[in-house]
C-alpha cells in the first residue's frame, strides 16, 4: 500500500472547505441529492460482519462525546440531515432538500417524511430542534464553536425546521454533514433529562440502517439490520458484531485470519502492515479521514507550576524531535506538526517562517528552563507525568518517546496509565494532570476543530475534548469570535494566522504530528467507505459482502 492517499489529504479539505464556502455564501441555495460512488458489483444482501473495535467506548453517543470508537459504532444507529460522500458532494439523509438564505441568516432544512425512531415514535422537527439547542450547542466538544451563531430553531410543521443564526456561519453545513459529528438525537428519549446519565447513551436509539441489540461488556457490540429503515431495500447486511480486541497482534492475525472483516484508525502494529498490504484478501485504503484531518498534540495544563510560564512550555517544544517521532514511533505515517492548524487544512494553515517554530534544540531547551528558574540538580529540573490516551501501544510508545526526549533536558517524566474513563475524567473533568498526548480532529474549518482547543469559554467541566489545559487568552477569544462569522475568506485567514501565531507563543497546546489513519477490510467486503468520515461517520447501509 502506498502510504500516501491516492488524493493528497490537503487537496480534499482543500475542496472540502470550498465545497461549503460555496454552499454558505451562494444566497438563496437549494441543495439536493448527488450520487454516491459505489462499488461496481451489484449488492448482495444477507450476511454478517465482525468488525475490531478497540477500545471499548464508555457509551455511545457523540452528540455528547466525540471519541471515534463511539462514532464507529453509533453511526450505523445514528443519522444526521446529510453526508459528503468520498466526492464532497453534499448527500441529504434525513433531510431531503435545503435553502440558504441570501444573507446567510437562515437556513431552511426539508425532512424526509415517514421516518421513524427505532422504537417507533416518528422522527420530526421538533428532534433536529432539541439535538441543535440542547445538545449540539451545549453539549458536544465542537458545538459550542460550530453551532454558536444558531440563536433558534423553528419547527412551522413536522417535516421543516429552519435555523436562525446571529451571524453568517461558514462551516455551518459541514459541520452537519456526518453520522459522526452531528447525529440527529431523539427528544423523546433524552428530553427533559440529564442526558449524559441517561441509560440510553449504553442503549441508542437512532434511525439508522441498523438497530443496537445487546451489549456485553467486554466482549461485543451487536446491531441488526432494520426492518423499517426509510432507505427501501437497505441496508444490505443482516448484522454487525463489533467485537471488543484491545491486542493490536490479535487484531492483525484475525484480519488475516478472515475471522475479521473490518477496523478502523490504523488498527494493527504499524510493522504488520507492510506484511498486510501483500495480502490480496484484504484491502487498506486511507480513504474516510479527510473530513477530520487528526492530528496528535500534548494539552499542557497550564494551571500549575512548573506548566504554567510558558518559557517551560517552549522548552518542552523544543525537547520533541518530532521528526525521529513520526518515523520510529510511527513508521512514517503521518507527517510532524508545526501548527495547531495542519497542512491539510491548506485555506487557513501558516507556512513555514510565519509563525513561531520549534526545531528540535535541546540546547534551547535547557537556556529557558534555566532562564525559567529550574537549574538542573542532580540531573533533574522537575518531575512530570504524562497521560498518554489510552488507544492503544502505538499511543503508549509515543508517551514513552516523549518521556526519552524530556529526561534529556532534566524534566523526569512519568507515564500514567489507566482506562478511557479514567483519562476522560482526569483530564477533562478535574483537570488532574500535567501533560497529556492524543490526537483530534481539526477538521475543514478551525472554527470546527480548533477553536475548542484555545476558545475560553471551550472550559466546560466533563466536556470532553474541549480545552482542558485552562488556557485563557483576551486576544485569542477575539481572533477566534472574529473568524466564527468573518464572510470574507482573506480576512479569515489573516484571523487565523494571527491566531497560530498567538497560539505558538503561548503554547498551551504542543503539535506533535498530522496523523495518516488506515482502514484494513476483508476484500470480500464493499461500500464500507463511501462518506468523507469512512468506517468513524458512515452508515454501512450500503456495505455488503461478496458471495463466496
Amino acid at each position: 500500500m502506498n502510504r500516501t492517499p491516492k488524493t493528497s489529504e490537503s487537496l480534499v479539505i482543500s475542496r472540502l472547505f470550498a465545497t461549503f464556502a460555496r454552499c454558505a455564501f451562494a444566497g438563496a441555495l437549494t441543495i439536493a441529492a448527488a450520487a454516491p460512488a459505489f462499488a461496481e458489483e451489484p449488492p448482495t444482501n444477507g450476511g454478517a460482519i465482525t468488525f475490531a473495535l478497540s477500545p471499548e467506548p464508555p457509551f455511545v453517543l457523540t452528540s455528547i462525546n466525540t471519541t471515534l470508537q463511539m462514532g464507529i459504532v453509533g453511526s450505523k444507529i445514528m443519522e444526521p440531515l446529510m453526508a459528503l460522500g468520498v466526492d464532497l458532494e453534499m448527500r441529504p439523509v434525513l433531510a431531503t432538500s435545503w435553502e440558504i438564505s441570501p444573507d446567510g441568516l437562515t437556513y431552511t432544512f426539508h425532512l424526509r417524511e415517514g421516518v421513524t425512531w427505532h422504537d417507533g415514535e416518528p422522527f420530526t422537527s421538533a428532534d433536529v430542534q432539541f439535538t441543535i439547542m440542547d445538545v449540539l450547542k451545549k453539549l458536544h466538544p465542537r458545538g459550542r464553536s460550530a453551532f454558536a451563531k444558531v440563536t433558534a430553531v423553528e419547527t412551522p410543521d413536522e417535516h421543516t425546521a429552519i435555523l436562525k443564526l446571529s451571524e453568517p456561519a461558514p462551516p455551518l453545513l459541514v459541520a452537519l454533514a456526518s453520522g459522526y459529528e452531528a447525529p440527529m438525537t431523539p427528544k423523546h428519549v433524552f428530553g427533559g433529562t440529564d442526558i449524559p446519565a441517561n441509560p440510553a447513551i449504553n442503549q441508542p436509539i437512532g434511525t439508522g440502517p441498523f438497530v443496537f441489540k445487546e451489549w456485553e461488556k467486554g466482549n461485543y457490540i451487536l446491531l441488526e439490520k432494520n426492518p423499517d429503515y426509510w432507505d427501501a431495500g437497505k441496508p444490505h447486511l443482516d448484522r454487525i458484531v463489533f467485537r471488543i480486541i484491545n491486542d493490536a497482534s490479535a487484531r492483525a492475525a484475525g484480519l488475516e485470519s478472515g475471522e475479521i472483516d473490518i477496523a478502523g484508525l490504523s488498527p494493527v502494529p504499524l510493522t504488520d502492515m507492510v506484511r498486510l498490504q501483500d495480502d490480496p484478501d484484504l484491502t487498506i485504503t486511507t480513504d474516510g479521514y479527510a473530513y477530520m484531518s487528526p492530528f496528535m498534540l500534548m494539552e499542557v495544563n497550564t494551571r500549575k507550576p512548573p506548566l504554567d510560564d510558558r518559557r517551560v512550555r517552549q522548552a518542552i517544544a523544543y525537547a520533541v524531535n518530532r521528526d525521529l517521532m513520526t518515523k520510529i514511533v510511527w513508521m512514517g505515517y503521518g507527517k510532524p506538526a508545526t501548527s495547531p492548524i495542519p497542512s491539510p487544512v491548506e485555506a487557513f494553515h501558516a507556512a513555514e517562517g510565519t509563525i513561531p517554530a520549534y526545531p528540535y534544540d535541546t540546547a534551547k531547551a535547557e537556556a529557558l528552563l534555566d532562564e525559567a528558574g529550574y537549574p538542573m540538580k542532580g540531573g533533574k529540573r522537575f518531575s512530570i507525568t504524562i497521560d498518554p490516551i489510552p488507544l492503544g501501544t502505538d499511543y503508549v510508545r509515543t508517551a514513552e518517546f516523549i518521556k526519552q526526549q524530556l529526561g534529556k533536558v532534566g524534566i523526569d517524566a512519568s507515564i500514567r496509565s489507566q482506562d478511557l474513563p479514567t483519562f476522560f475524567k482526569r483530564v477533562y473533568t478535574d483537570y488532574d494532570f500535567d501533560i497529556d498526548s492524543l490526537y483530534y480532529g481539526a477538521f475543514a474549518d478551525p472554527t470546527q476543530g480548533v477553536q475548542r482547543l484555545f476558545w475560553s469559554k471551550s472550559i466546560q467541566p466533563g466536556v470532553v475534548y474541549s480545552n482542558p489545559t485552562g488556557y485563557a487568552n483576551p486576544e485569542m477569544d477575539r481572533l477566534l469570535e472574529a473568524a466564527q462569522s468573518e464572510n470574507d475568506p482573506e480576512k479569515r485567514k489573516a484571523l487565523y494566522l494571527d491566531m497560530q501565531a498567538l497560539a505558538m507563543t503561548d503554547l498551551s497546546v504542543i503539535p506533535l504530528m498530522e496523523t495518516r489513519f488506515a482502514t484494513i477490510a476483508s476484500a470480500k467486503l464493499k461500500n464500507h467507505t463511501i462518506t468523507a468520515d469512512g468506517v468513524i461517520g458512515g452508515s454501512f447501509a450500503d456495505a455488503y459482502l461478496i458471495a463466496d
